[in-house]
């Protein structure tokens, strides 16, 4: 799990950027057909007609956002490109086109960046994104990633972060807090190979939130699933910074307040179970533990009997007036004012 560095190492020099660019990018290949232009020319050119174009943006910096000593370059290219099409989903629009741009220092070399690619073109591949251009440079220190994701949708499916009505049903997908869990495993590991680095740790009891933290899936999946169902979401959101940042999002844009129930909130075995072993409280760490990349929705009450009983999605709470404030209803039916405590970048240590 601890990264071996022993690898060849080609020098990007060898290539130059241009030589550097056409390399990593010559087996992309064209899968949309709003990509009219993609990768080899001054810009893209891209052809929605009469649809309406969703753009988000997403920057992953080494030592904020990721730890190469357990992240391989393999994950890290698919992860980055998944947590940007987790936006584009989030608007209830499909993911059509990305750019990359990274920031490198010498000591990447072409091995490096040919499995951070392969990342990234396994990713495409897997979503049905085009990768339709972006930039190298050089970097004094790490490794930086910047990646742009262009979208389509009809403009009356759009689901924004402020359309939420009182007695809104409040529904979440699949389940939280398995990201944060196996980041405090992956650091724990990290802390016990530094002692012993002939020390490979046994981490099978750890497969899914271990996953859920290196490789997560963005949930497309959910996109359809919904215009499936003929449900739209008045409300939409990923969960990137905890459950709780996100509901009180959309009751602030949505100027609406909150009743969260804590025995709905839907956790996987394995996050009980490790919740446990490190002493930590469920609850906490599916409200403010961050990077599932589930999708967060408000749906009204009308279109409950469509996802009744569906396993991808469960309602948690509903919305409620201003006037009543954001709650967490606990399973003593005590309520607790919802506060936003989620994983914050800019105050990282």
């Amino acid at each position: 799990m601890i990264e071996d560095k022993n690898h060849k190492k080609t020098a990007l020099s060898a290539l130059g950027e241009f030589g550097l660019i056409e390399h990593l990018t010559s087996n992309f290949s064209v899968q949309n057909t709003t990509t009219i232009l993609g990768i080899g020319d001054d810009a893209a050119v891209l052809d929605f007609k009469d649809k309406s174009v969703v753009v988000s943006t997403d920057l992953l910096v080494e030592g904020v956002h990721f730890d190469l000593s357990y992240m391989p370059l393999k994950h890290l290219g698919y992860k980055a490109v998944v947590v940007n099409l987790s936006d584009i989903y989030a608007m209830n629009a499909q993911a059509t086109q990305i750019t990359v741009s990274i920031a490198v220092s010498n000591r990447f070399g072409l091995e490096a960046l040919e499995a951070l690619y392969d990342g990234i073109r396994t990713a495409a591949s897997i979503y049905g994104i085009d990768v339709i251009g972006g930039d190298t440079t050089s970097s004094q220190s790490g490794l930086t990633i910047s990646i742009t994701a262009i979208g389509e949708i009809s403009s009356s499916k759009i689901a924004k972060r402020s359309g939420a009505k009182p007695n809104d049903l409040l529904v979440v997908t699949g389940d939280i807090g398995a990201a944060y869990l196996g980041l405090q495993v992956l650091e724990r590991e990290k802390e016990v190979f530094k002692v012993n680095p002939n020390n490979q740790p046994d981490l099978d009891a750890y497969t899914y939130i271990i996953e859920r933290q290196l490789k997560p899936e963005a949930r497309k999946d959910v996109v359809k699933l919904l215009q499936d169902l003929e449900v739209q979401p008045t409300a939409m959101i990923d969960i990137s910074d905890g459950l709780s940042s996100e509901i009180m999002h959309i009751c602030k844009q949505s100027n609406v307040g909150c009743d969260l129930y804590e025995e709905k909130i839907p956790l996987d075995p394995q996050v009980i179970s490790t919740c446990e072993e490190f002493n930590m409280d469920s609850t906490t760490i599916a409200l403010s533990g961050g990077e599932d990349y589930e999708l967060l929705m408000t749906i009204s009450q009308e279109d409950y009997s469509k996802i009744k009983g569906n396993p991808n999605l469960t309602v948690i709470g509903y919305m409620t007036e201003p006037s009543s404030g954001m709650h967490l209803v606990t399973r003593g039916e005590e309520k607790i004012p919802l506060k936003a405590q989620g994983w914050n970048s800019l105050t990282k240590d």
